[in-house]
C-alpha cells in the first residue's frame, strides 16, 4: 500500500460509502450545526439585529410587533426555523427566521 495516503477509511452508514476517517469527521461536525437563514437567505447568528417584515400578533402578549420593528442580540435554538428573541414588554419571545431580516 504505497500511494501518500495512509488515512484510515471509515464506512459512512448515511451514504453507503468508505470515506476518509478526517472527512467523515468534517461531515458529522457541519451536521451538527444547524444553518438559520432570515426571510431573504442571510444567514444568522448568535447576537445579530434582525428587523421585522411583518405585522406580528404575539400570542399571549395581546400586542402586535410592527412590521420594521428591530429585536436586538438574537440567539440560536437550534431549529432551523425559530429564534428567541428578546423585546421589552414580552418574555420568551421566539420568532420564524421566516419572519425577520438580518439588520
Amino acid at each position: 500500500m504505497s500511494g501518500g495516503n495512509d488515512d484510515d477509511y471509515v464506512f459512512d452508514e448515511e451514504s453507503g460509502e468508505w470515506l476518509p476517517a478526517a472527512e467523515l469527521a468534517a461531515k458529522q461536525a457541519a451536521a451538527g450545526t444547524v444553518e438559520v437563514r432570515d426571510a431573504v437567505g442571510n444567514l444568522l447568528q448568535d447576537g445579530d439585529q434582525v428587523t421585522l417584515i411583518k405585522d406580528l400578533a404575539v400570542k399571549g402578549a395581546g400586542q402586535t410587533l410592527k412590521r420594521g420593528t428591530l429585536i436586538k442580540s438574537i440567539r440560536l435554538t437550534g431549529d432551523p426555523q425559530e429564534i428567541d428573541c428578546r423585546y421589552e414588554g414580552i418574555k420568551g419571545l421566539v420568532l420564524r427566521a421566516e419572519f425577520v431580516r438580518k439588520r
